[in-house]
Order: structure tokens, then sequence, then C-alpha cells
């Protein structure tokens, strides 16, 4: 007997025995998953325990994998959950609806289950699946559908009635689609088809309503703040209308709608500003659920529109939560090549400036680096805003400060995506790429000052920087990539690192300068998972928030149940790789919530499921860019960068601390030292300063110092006796440093160096009692 029918046995025979409680699952086909699942379901509260652990297993299979059900095992799943009804109080339609979608073959007649089960659901108090009621309700008979519309349309608003509407008219599998999408209150369900939005979204009749919902949504926007709607808080839509709107807006972002921009601009601001002076909003939660959608369908101009808001939303804690939001919502941009790097003129010609007048004077604002607006007469430049523009054009004013933050923000974007699409390792037509990135006259600020590689010939790639040299003469058709350092050798590496330096370019993202790993020997031999980054000990909040500014998703750890150990998940490649990061929890006594850091283990999505893979399968560029993060996370929150961390005197993580603080360099340290290579020379304190191995020395009147280059912390000679600086907020060098690349950490390294370099100048008590007792 094989593993699928030993298991379809144990859920079914109380008598039947496993060789295990848990069993691999992993051995059984996708459609062997789909004909246990039914019989998982089955089985209730007064199951053996071997019965309902087996259950367990499967549906954690189901889960994580896309079972595929043959038309037999969609009425079995149907059976079962008619049967649940009278234990359970309750039914997972979309669980049955999400079988009819992954069904091998055609749908079996299921009229007389659907009726039964649409007929129980609408006794009910709430119905908790609307879209898959309705799949149901429309395989139950038309007086069954026509009773479900006419529940479902009750006090829910116009959007969600016409929506309702809309369903009635879709094909069956369009119907079902809607329900995939929607997954309400379904706790089993198997992840997501990844086809699922943009099937629906090929239905012309929903992509003709999403259209004219957020276009009803606008004007009701609109209403509310010309005072033509009364404005009460968050009032301004239903429940079901905001999960409708949600809908129609992932259709439209994923079908890249071009009327769609404008609309957003007009729909945000208008849901996110309260007509009155208060602070509240006509509707947090579509704001929020239009955010949602941007996670999942992301656009250019709905991120810079997101951006827009947040600087005038006046309600405390809509800000920080839309930072959160957006940090996913960029992330998913960044591997959404299609439409990621489409960038807007906004007036501004050829060369970059955009030119008002305003009386005798003129306003002009150019973009290099960043946006900057100057002002000047008679092509003067003036200092300031003159005091006639002021009293005369205010708007103007106004408009202008307002597009320099909008350029800003396209830009930050811009570099985000582009930095964001290593993984994806895309790659662009050299005609367009010359035309709407390196000449266009807002994106040429980040793309000139970055390395890329145009194939000439078939097969041969040419490096080039467009800030430093004429652009190539290549074929409209030819391929260009941004220039990554793992794809070159270490004398181009330092030769590209050089130029930068002596031409003073700073690159909006690190590329030079970025860290590569690469595997080692100890991670061939472990296979599956790396324990490069693993036992150390880290503050947790702060990892925490790095996994959200980084785009990883993870569960907040915490003295809870469950709350000990989780994964921050990041997915990579335009969706085909995921990384897991593990770590523990380690400590939550008094101030200090610390965490334990584990292994990073990768996964392939395989026919919409993940499927853990060997380390050695994983692209190259796929582990460094992972690995580059983790490394993020425990440098910068390792309680070896801690200063304050060794007056705690001895305590249980004193002896890792003193081993992590001063230890080996890793890749993100290693490039600190190559670029402070570069760096000393030009510094005033040049003659000061060395490097030895993983320490910057600086020589001072009062001693020598060793500022470790990882952790930043110092050692004063002879002894090595430690020397605690607490960095001030606003340490940064000398202010004046050129720095190839933004990094905190170095900074901190230079600014601690002309602080000690003049160690007889220093005039904090606390530092000078350390000095002199090293002396």
């Amino acid at each position: 007997m094989d593993l699928a029918a030993r298991l379809l046995r144990a859920l079914t025979d109380p008598a039947f025995r496993l060789e295990t409680w848990r069993p691999d699952l992993s051995q059984i086909s996708d459609e062997e998953l789909g004909g246990l699942l039914p019989a998982a379901y089955g089985v209730g509260r007064s199951a053996t325990p071997e019965m309902t652990s087996v259950r367990f297993a499967v549906e954690a299979a189901g889960r994580g994998r896309q079972p595929r059900y043959t038309p037999d095992a969609c009425r079995r799943m149907f059976e079962a959950l008619v049967a649940g009804t009278e234990a359970r109080n309750w039914a997972d339609l979309t669980l049955g609806v999400g079988a009819l979608v992954r069904c091998t073959g055609p749908w079996p007649d299921l009229s007389e289950h659907s009726h039964t089960l649409a007929e129980f659901l609408l006794e009910q108090d709430d119905v908790r699946q609307p879209y898959a009621l309705l799949v149901v309700a429309g395989l139950g008979g038309s007086r069954t559908l026509r009773a479900a519309v006419e529940r479902l349309g009750r006090n829910e608003g116009p959007i969600a009635v016409e929506e309702i509407d809309v369903i009635n008219s879709l094909a069956p599998i369009e119907r079902a689609l809607l329900s995939e999408t929607a997954r309400d209150y379904s706790f089993g369900s198997p992840p997501l088809l990844p086809d699922a939005w943009r099937r629906l979204a090929d239905s012309p009749g929903y992509a003709e309503f999403a259209r004219r919902a957020l276009e009803t949504a606008a004007d009701r926007a609109d209403a509310i703040q010309a005072g033509t709607i009364p404005y009460q808080a968050d009032r301004a839509f239903t429940a079901r209308e905001i999960v409708a709107l949600g809908h129609a807006a992932r259709v439209a972002l994923s079908r890249d709608e071009p009327w769609l921009p404008e609309l957003i601009d007009r729909l945000l601001p208008g849901i996110a500003v309260a007509p009155t002076t208060a602070k509240t909003l006509p509707s947090q939660a579509l704001l929020y659920e239009m955010v949602r959608a941007g996670q999942d369908f992301p656009t250019p101009e709905l991120v810079t529109t997101i951006r827009t808001v947040r600087t005038t939303v006046r309600h405390a804690g809509v800000p920080k939560q839309l930072d959160k939001m957006l940090k996913k919502v960029e992330a998913a941009l960044a591997e959404r090549t299609d439409v990621a790097l489409r960038l807007p003129r906004l007036g501004f010609d050829d060369d970059g400036a955009l030119r008002r007048e305003a009386g005798d004077y003129a306003a002009v604002v150019t973009v290099t680096e960043s946006a900057g607006l100057t002002w000047e007469k008679d092509g003067r430049p003036l200092r300031s805003v003159p005091a006639p523009v002021r009293r005369d054009h205010g708007d103007l004013v106004k408009e202008l400060r307002a597009l320099v933050k909008r350029v800003d923000m396209q830009l930050g974007t811009l570099a985000r995506a582009l930095e964001g699409g290593f993984t994806v390792d895309a790659v662009h037509p050299y005609g367009w790429w010359r035309a709407e990135l390196a000449g266009h006259p807002l994106g040429r600020a980040v793309v000139r000052r970055l390395i890329w590689e145009i194939e000439v010939t078939p097969g041969a790639w040419k490096a080039v920087l467009p800030t430093a040299e004429e652009l190539p003469d290549a074929p409209d058709d030819a391929s260009v990539r941004l220039w990554h350092p793992i794809r070159s050798d270490a004398g181009t590496v330092r030769a590209w690192r050089d130029l930068l330096t002596e031409r003073r370019i700073r690159q909006p993202f690190k590329q030079a300068f970025r860290e590569i790993y690469l595997l080692t020997p100890a991670e061939e031999e472990t296979g599956v998972y790396s324990n490069r980054f693993a036992a150390h000990v880290v503050h947790y909040r702060r990892m925490f928030a790095l996994f959200r500014a980084r785009g990883w998703a993870s569960s907040l750890l915490g003295p809870w149940d469950g709350g000990d150990e989780d994964q921050a998940v990041r997915t990579l490649a335009a969706g085909e790789w995921q990384a897991r990061f593990f770590h523990a929890l380690a400590d939550w006594a008094g101030d200090h919530e610390l965490a334990a850091t584990d292994q990073v283990r990768f996964a392939r999505r395989v026919e919409g499921a993940w499927r853990e893979v060997p380390l050695v399968e994983v692209p190259p560029l796929v582990f460094s860019e992972a690995m580059r993060d983790v490394d993020l996370f425990v440098g910068v929150t390792s309680i070896a960068a801690d200063p304050d961390w060794s007056d705690r005197g001895e305590d249980r993580y004193a002896a890792y601390w003193r081993t992590a603080t001063f230890g080996e360099l890793t890749a993100s340290a290693e490039a600190r030292r190559d670029a402070l290579e570069r760096i000393l020379p030009r510094l005033r304190i040049a003659d000061r300063c060395s490097l030895d191995g993983r320490y910057l020395v600086v020589r001072g009147d009062l001693g020598s110092y060793r500022i470790h280059l990882g952790s930043s912390n110092i050692l004063m000679e002879p002894d090595d006796a430690y020397l605690c600086i607490v960095p001030s907020p606003r340490s940064s060098g000398d202010g004046k440093v050129f720095l190839p690349f933004e990094d905190e950490r170095l900074s901190l390294i230079l600014s601690k160096a002309f602080l000690l370099a003049a160690d007889t100048k220093i005039t904090d008590e606390t530092i000078l009692r350390q000095i002199k007792r090293g002396a």
C-alpha cells in the first residue's frame, strides 16, 4: 500500500495505525494531496489522536502546496462540507470553491450539495464568505442564487451592490476566481494561484466594473471634500464597498490601466484628509486597502501618490502605518520590472530643468542628485525667494516646492526599484534605456551614477558609467542591465571603486562597493541551510524594524504562546525564490529584548507552492542579495555593536560580546575597509591613521586607538583596554568627508577617528577618564 493510500486509511479508519504520527507528505503528488484533503476535512473532534494528527499534517501540506483535485475529489470535498455543517456549525465554502478552481477535469454535478450549503449559510447571522457563497449559490440553482444576492446586497452600499450584479453576469470559473482572491475566513486554503488575479483581470466585465467602481469612489471623495456629502470620520464607504474597491484596484493595477494614475491622484488625497480641521480621515480603511492593493500590484505612480498623501494626513498614527506598508510596496515594485522604471517628465526639459516666470523673476527647478529650487532675476541667481514673489505669487511658490518634493520621491522610488531589481537580473532594450532612463530629464540623475552593462555583441558585455563617458554605439534592441560585482573579477571591481572615489561620484545605492556572498564549503556540506549568521545575540526590536525596512515578513516574537521563534521571509527574483531567516527568543528581561539568530534556508516556487532546495541550486545573485540582508540584520543589531553593553559587567552574554565585537570582518565590514583605503589618504588626519587587518588605527597625542571596522568599537594600545564612546545622534565624520555610498557605521568610524586623532581637545570627562586610565 503506497503512502497516499495509507494516509487515506488513517483518516477514515480509527483502527488503522501508521508507522509514524508525523508522515512526510513531500513524497505524495499534488493530485494525491487533493484526494486526501476531503477526508481530512471530514475528521471530527471525536476522532482518535492519530487521525487528528494525520489530519493536521494533511491540512498543513494543503496550506503550503497547490493540491490538484479530480472531479471525484471535488465531489467528495462538497460532501465533506455538507457533512461538517452540523458538527462544525460552519462550512468553509472558500476551500470548496478552491477545489473547483484547481479541478483537473469538468466540474461534477454539485447542485444538490451547493443548494444545501447555501441554504445553511443564509440562515446564519453573519455571512463570512460572500464571494464563495455566490459561487456555490449559483451552482445550487437560480432560486438559491437570488436569495444569496438579496441577502448580500442589504445595506452594503451601491458599489458593493453593483459588484454583486457584475459577479452574477460572470462565467462560473470567473466567479470562482474572485472567491479565490478573496479567501474570507478560510484557514485551510492553499496558497493563492499565481495567475488568479491575471485571469480575473482578463474578464472584460469585471475590468469595466473596476473602472466604474474607482471613479464612483473618487466622485464620492470629491463630494465629501466639497461638503455636498456630510462628513463622518471613516464612514465614507461600507465595509463591503472597501473590499470591492480593493478588488477593483488590484484588477486595474494588474492591467496597468492608463487612466488609473490620474484617478488615484484624486481618490487617495480625498480619503486621507478630513474636509474640516479634524485629524480624522473620510476612510482610513480604504486608504489602507489601496496601499495593500499596491503591495500586490505596485506602480511608481501609486508609490509617489502614497508618499505625497503620507505628508498631508493629519491623523497621528497613519503616517507610521503607511511607512511600514510602503516598504512592502516598494519591495514588490522592484520586482515588477515591466512598470517599475516608468517616469513622468513633469514639464522638465531635456537638460533636466524647469523654468517658471513670476513677474520680473524666474524660478528654476533643476535635478542633479536631487531636485533643487532657485530664483533669479535677469539671469542672476538670488539667495532666497524674493519678497514680491512671496507676496504676489504664493501659489506658485507652494506649487514648485511641492514639485521638488514630488521629484525627490520619484527619484527615490526609481533608485529603490533599480536596486531591488538586482535579484530579477532585469534586462532592458538599449534604445528604450537610452531614451527613457539615461536620457530622461529626471531619471538620468539616478541612472548616470550607476554602472551598466551593454551587450555590444552577442555574449559580450561592456560596462559603462554614463556620467563618465559617452554611451557606446549599440543596436536599439541590444540588451542592457545593471552591473553587479558578483559577475566581475576582483581587478575590475577595484577599478570601478577607484574611479568613483577619484571623481567623487556618490552612487544612489551601494553598487561598486556592494558586498558579495559566495557559497562556502561549509554551506555546501550542510546542504539546505547556512549557519553563516547563526548563534548571534541581537537586539530583537531593532532587528524586527529592519525586517520591515528591507521587505522581510515576520511575526513579532514575545513571551506568549507560539511567540518563542519565527522565520523572517523575503521573496526575491520576481516571486520565484524565497529566503528564510530563522531566529528565536533569547531573553525578554528588563529593557533588553534579545533574540538568537539561526539558519538561513531557501525555497523555490514550484507550481505555485514553495519547495525547499539545496543551497547549490540557488542562483548566486539571489543567494548573495539575501545573505547581504541577513548580514545587515546581524551587523546592525548584534549586542557586539552596542558600546554600552560592556558596562553591564559579567552577564550571560559577556563571552559572546567579547568574541563578536572584535571578531573577523564580515563582507559588509570588508567593503567598509576597502572604502577607507581610498578615503583615508584624502583626509586631514591621514598621517595619523592606518589600516591594520580588521582595525583602523588612529594615533592621538594621548594614546593610540584601534577602531574595529565591523562593530566600530575601540581598543586602546598597548593593552587593548576597551574605550567606550557612545555616539551622539548627529555623529558623521567631520561633516565634509566624501563617502562613495551611504553607510552609518562607516560615518561613525570616521567620526571616532577625527575625535581620537585630536584627543587633547576632548572635553567629555567620561572619555578622558578612560583614556587616562588606559595610558
